[in-house]
């Protein structure tokens, strides 16, 4: 049996993995010149720089994965803890450091707001609960049945869970902690979640349980490590991976076609009979039984598909919420920077101002960034020597902005389009002053920016967001898109489009639900470690 995996990302190169490990002759087919997705690496006069993801949370995912490839994370990556965790800066007052510890957390803070340290213990122990019920019921399942979702632990807690589900993070946050800089730093992790503490239920307060209890690591080299550790296991297990080749359109044939008979689905119009691509040597068409695209789900569907075959419509996407884009900077910095941890918060006081201009779709563009806005920031450098040149540090920035592609794109030196470069100057400016390094625009030996319409050109993201729709209730859990086609036999989605959402780890959990989905396995757990190598049967693929 034959799969093609469009899409050299990580949950790309993850699902290719996987199913070779199934018994399929797998290609993977990249359109860029090298895999990776949003977790690319750029380089440049010595510097490298992750393009996108940084923070390296959910670890027990990651050994999951790479122990169904039957290795270790420990064998792939070099990882190391973070101490601390982040730093914290603040408009109004000083910076905090943040570490990976109950304790650590409860005695911070208690010292800023007399009783928070009780509370605290009592919301990470909550977040810590849901975080684990999350990974036993609700990340590792397809949705392609709700009746194992009706065990005990699931009814006797459903009443609270309809609580965390409609109720708004924003809210329990208040509920827990009045001081603005406790507020927002039990609110900032709804960014990786696509969206805000006023949009995202409080379900997703176990976000809290990573940065404040669980622990942040780093794998030496960067994202760009995990991805070669992705890679490598992909190629292992037999995967033919191509780079260069951009996939024009999936191939289908009505059922009753096809050599080995096919009982369509409901709904369903046609079977996957491979794709048509363009690579190094003109166009080609590779045929497949299994069809897997790992791009964005809106560009797969409206551009790779007919409008008759495609699952969702656009007036459904037109009622989608994107998650943020974002204006990268990526700079070189000549000297030291100790002011800056390894992972620091830039929050602005009134932040909302922020999330209101992201997610007010009535608001007017382009229109400048609230002054400051919240940024973070990543000096890799400060732990990975082989990030900088010697006597030099690295810097990315990253300015949460609409996602709208009409805010333009970046550039080297400079090269960018007046709106974007105008918000990488003011992040430029903020990081120096709230960290007390007012010669940091002139030590600037490297510098690029990346904004909205590189992520819609380079990525084919949706409406230019840096990470995929937005994880309010609507799009969360069996809300969000799933991940088989309704209308082709044949044809599965994987990555931060669909289920179960945005991250590296998630798109890892995507991965295995393609697997998930093939088996018909409807379980709600991860699968069994480790994986046992299976025949495929003659019995055709998503049937």
């Amino acid at each position: 049996m034959r799969a093609v995996v469009v899409g050299g990302g990580a949950s790309g190169l993850a699902s290719a993995a996987l199913l070779a490990r199934e018994g399929y002759q797998v290609t993977l087919l990249e359109a860029r010149a090298e895999v990776g997705g949003r977790a690319s690496v750029w380089a440049a006069d010595g510097f490298r720089f992750d393009i996108g993801p940084s923070w390296y949370l959910m670890p027990e995912v990651f050994e999951h994965f790479f122990a169904l490839m039957g290795t270790s994370a420990a064998d792939e990556l070099d990882l190391v803890s973070l101490d601390p965790a982040y730093r914290a800066f603040f408009e109004r007052y000083e910076p905090l450091d943040v570490h990976s510890d109950v304790e650590a957390s409860a005695a911070l803070f208690e010292s800023i707001e007399p009783g928070a340290g009780d509370r605290i213990r009592g919301y990470l122990d909550s977040a810590s609960e849901a975080y684990h019920m999350a990974l036993r019921h609700f990340l590792y399942t397809t949705y392609a049945s709700v009746l194992p979702l009706a065990n005990r632990e699931v009814l006797r807690r459903a009443p609270r869970l309809a609580r965390l589900l409609t109720r708004s993070l924003e809210s329990r946050i208040h509920a827990t902690v009045r001081d603005t800089r406790l507020r927002q730093i039990l609110g900032y992790p709804a960014v990786f979640l696509g969206a805000s503490p006023r949009l995202t239920p409080s379900m997703y307060h176990l976000m809290s349980h990573l940065d404040l209890a669980d622990g942040v690591l780093y794998p030496q080299g960067g994202f760009g490590q995990v991805i070669e550790a992705l890679r490598r296991v992909a190629e292992r297990a037999g995967v033919d991976i191509r780079t260069g080749c951009r996939v024009t359109s999936i191939t289908t044939a009505a059922a009753h076609g096809s050599a080995r008979p096919l009982r369509l689905a409901r709904g369903q119009r046609a079977r996957v009979t491979g794709v048509a691509v363009t690579g190094p040597e003109g166009p080609d068409q590779l045929d497949a039984d299994l069809v897997v695209a790992a791009t964005d789900l809106e560009e797969t569907e409206q551009r790779l598909l007919p409008a008759a075959l495609r699952t969702y419509s656009p007036r459904w996407w037109r009622r989608q919420v994107p998650g943020p884009s974002a204006v990268m900077v990526y700079l070189g910095v000549r000297g030291a920077l100790p002011q800056l941890a390894h992972h620091s918060l830039f929050l602005a006081h009134e932040w909302d101002a922020t999330f209101d201009l992201i997610f007010d779709r009535r608001a007017r563009r382009p229109a400048p960034m609230p002054d400051p806005t919240s940024v973070y920031v990543s000096r890799t450098s400060a732990t990975d020597s082989g990030a900088a040149p010697d006597g030099h540090e690295n810097l990315v920035i990253l300015v949460p902005v609409p996602a709208d592609v009409e805010l333009g794109g970046g550039g080297v030196d400079r090269a960018g389009d007046p709106w974007v470069e105008a918000v990488a100057d003011e992040a430029i400016a903020q990081v120096a002053d709230w960290a007390h390094v007012p010669d940091l625009a002139e030590r600037i030996v490297v510098r690029r920016t990346v904004g909205p319409a590189d992520w819609a050109r380079d990525l084919r993201a949706w409406r230019g967001t840096a990470l995929g729709p937005a994880h309010t209730l609507r799009q969360s859990a069996m809300f969000r898109a799933g991940n088989a086609s309704r209308r082709v036999a044949g044809l599965l989605y994987a990555g931060g489009s669909v289920i179960p959402g945005i991250g590296v780890p998630m798109c890892l959990i995507s991965a295995e639900l393609v697997i998930k989905r093939l088996r018909g396995d409807t379980s709600t757990g991860p699968l069994p470690e480790p994986a046992p190598t299976r025949a495929v049967s003659d019995r055709t693929a998503g049937s």
